[in-house]
């Protein structure tokens, strides 16, 4: 089998509503939908692999990328040598570096991959990786609100739709109040804090107050590279500090662990380059028992459903930021559509690849641009 096209499509999905978290300030007025990479690479044989390459404006770069570094190096290639195919790939975006859109381009390479590889073997895509679960938990994330009164009104309708772990976005400014009302209403509620780097060491005093609201973990107060102050921080607090837009690779990872920087690691697969890399940090975590999640970001059930194939490996033992098709946009691209049980949890798919199949009228519908990017 050889690798005839790879295809990227612009794609624009109607929201359901406007996600703000702290590095936006506000939302786009007016805006009708989410812009979004749909990724295929064909075949030979008739074998297509799918993947998302993100949303938001990050899509342009990414797709640029892979049309201009990567997309010639892959034709006619064996698209089942995945590990070489991805030293390649990075070979050839070296000049980049190890982070952005580089990574999110291999990703989306790379778990098309193996999307194909899964189906020529007519297994899903969680046995291909090692996966465990049947079911993986699934947790929702609730962007920061103009008001507390809206933000309880956001969590309870989330809790209706039963998710069982409810992440709140923070920032200066929207923080212990907003704790502290969600619980003096939901005391036993698993509760987390995601405050994407929006803090300095400055912020110390403040960030430990947060220990008084038993939260299940606070995700990324620090920026990126900063594993020492974040080493600092864990040392003063009691709650978990998880690491997230850190955790680039597995020696990134390895780094923090050393440095008890955390004691929680987020996987997101589009930031560490693909599947590949994300069972090295998966695999390196559990070795040393410190659990690992699986973070999403604004993505359709393409992207969705590769997070649930990944989160079924055996080191996922917290919720997932892993939600119902319906959660951010009005009509998804995917059938079946993936639904939340009764239990608060997703049912892995049991077909071949990623196991629920693009509808290509949807696809149609929402494409905006088939590779045109400069």
């Amino acid at each position: 089998m050889k690798i005839t096209d790879v295809k990227t499509t612009v794609i624009r999905c109607p929201d359901a509503f406007i996600f703000q978290d702290s590095t936006i300030f506000a939302p786009t007025p007016g805006a009708k939908g989410s812009n979004g990479l749909f990724i295929h690479i064909e075949t030979d044989e008739g074998v297509t692999g799918f993947a998302p390459g993100g949303m938001g404006s990050s899509i342009y770069p990414i797709g640029a990328v892979i049309e201009k570094e990567l997309k010639e190096a892959l034709l006619g290639q064996d698209p089942f040598n995945i590990e070489q195919l991805w030293n390649k790939m990075f070979w050839l975006v070296r000049s980049y570096g190890r982070k952005g859109v580089a990574f999110c381009a291999i990703s989306a390479i790379d778990i098309a991959l193996w999307d194909l590889k899964a189906k020529r073997d007519g297994l899903p895509l969680s046995k291909l990786y090692g996966g465990t679960r049947k079911e993986v938990s699934s947790g929702v994330s609730v962007g920061i609100q103009d008001t507390i009164p809206q933000l309880l009104d956001r969590i309870d309708s989330f809790l209706k739709e039963g998710y069982r772990r409810i992440k709140v976005k923070i920032k200066p400014g929207w923080d212990i109040k907003a704790c502290r009302e969600i619980r003096k209403k939901h005391a036993d509620l698993i509760l987390q804090a995601d405050a994407n780097a929006a803090y300095k060491i400055d912020d110390i005093e403040l960030l430990k107050k947060l220990d008084e609201f038993d939260l299940l973990m606070l995700e990324q107060p620090f920026s990126g590279d900063d594993l020492w102050d974040h080493s600092r921080l864990q040392k003063e607090i009691k709650t978990p500090i998880c690491l997230d837009e850190s955790a680039v690779s597995a020696a990134k990872v390895r780094k923090a662990y050393e440095m008890q920087s955390c004691r929680i690691i987020n996987i997101k697969v589009g930031r560490v380059g693909g599947i590949i890399e994300a069972r090295k940090i998966h695999d390196f975590c559990q070795a040393k028992g410190m659990p690992v999640w699986c973070g999403g970001m604004l993505e359709t059930g393409i992207g969705r459903a590769h997070n649930i194939h990944l989160a079924s490996l055996p080191n996922f033992k917290l919720s997932n930021d892993i939600s119902a098709s319906k959660r951010y946009f009005t009509q998804d691209l995917i059938e079946p559509a993936v639904e939340l049980t009764e239990r608060g949890t997703i049912t892995v798919p049991t077909g071949p690849g990623i196991g629920v199949f693009p509808v290509e009228e949807r696809i149609k519908r929402a494409t905006l641009k088939k590779e045109t990017f400069p």
